[in-house]
């Protein structure tokens, strides 16, 4: 009997998800999606889903067997609902699309979420609910920390650290070697030549700080 998984968050990434999760070979053999779980309970209107709206994520009282996975791209809330949920009991799954390229020694997470076409080379590390987004890549000796989110078609090249609650904008070039700050965000399309400091905003071609937490 194949476990009930519940999609946190029902914007557009929970709906991208959904669909994805139905490509894997253990979805409805090892588990099967139950519903969504949104503070908004039209968030969902005008889509045609066969599951809906279960409830919000503070009303969830996870029962025996279920999984939840998180669909949400904000780092920070991200951090905040799974702490909440794991508080309740509730156990998270993470997800590699069957697409994804993946050498050796590559460490990942609880809940770390791959989606199609991302590619992992070697010897790398992504911390806790990170997700990459789609054709992503990450090189060799890179270093992801938790709760992180990684855009689509970004490129994080050799011994690139990122911190925690980091969120890297689409398109986002991170050269070798370059470190970036606990919560800080790498605007989409930046190309970072330059570490970044934590609570900052970097954004262009070279990446500038645009705004920084005092």
């Amino acid at each position: 009997m194949s476990r009930s998984l519940y999609i946190l968050g029902a914007g557009g990434f929970g709906r991208e998800l959904y669909h994805w999760l139905q490509q894997h070979p253990e979805s409805g053999r090892v588990w099967e999606v139950s519903g969504f779980l949104d503070d908004d309970p039209g968030a969902l209107a005008g889509y045609d889903f066969p599951v809906g709206i279960v409830g919000g994520s503070q009303g969830f009282r996870p029962g025996k067997g279920d999984l939840v996975i998180c669909a949400l791209g904000n780092p920070r809330l991200k951090r905040r609902l799974i702490d909440d949920l794991k508080g309740r009991g509730a156990e998270f799954m993470g997800f590699v699309h069957p697409s994804v390229v993946m050498g050796e020694k590559v460490k990942l997470g609880e809940g770390v979420i791959l989606c199609p076409g991302v590619i992992l080379t070697s010897c790398l590390s992504l911390g806790d609910h990170v997700m990459v987004n789609c054709h992503s890549s990450a090189g060799h000796d890179v270093t992801v920390g938790s709760f992180s989110t990684i855009s689509g078609h970004c490129d994080l090249t050799g011994f690139c650290g990122v911190g925690e609650e980091v969120l890297l904008g689409s398109g986002a070039r991170l050269l070798p070697k370059v470190q970036v700050g606990d919560r800080a965000v790498v605007g989409a399309g930046a190309v970072v030549l330059r570490n970044v400091k934590a609570d900052t905003t970097v954004f262009g071609n070279p990446a500038k700080v645009v705004w920084q937490e005092t």
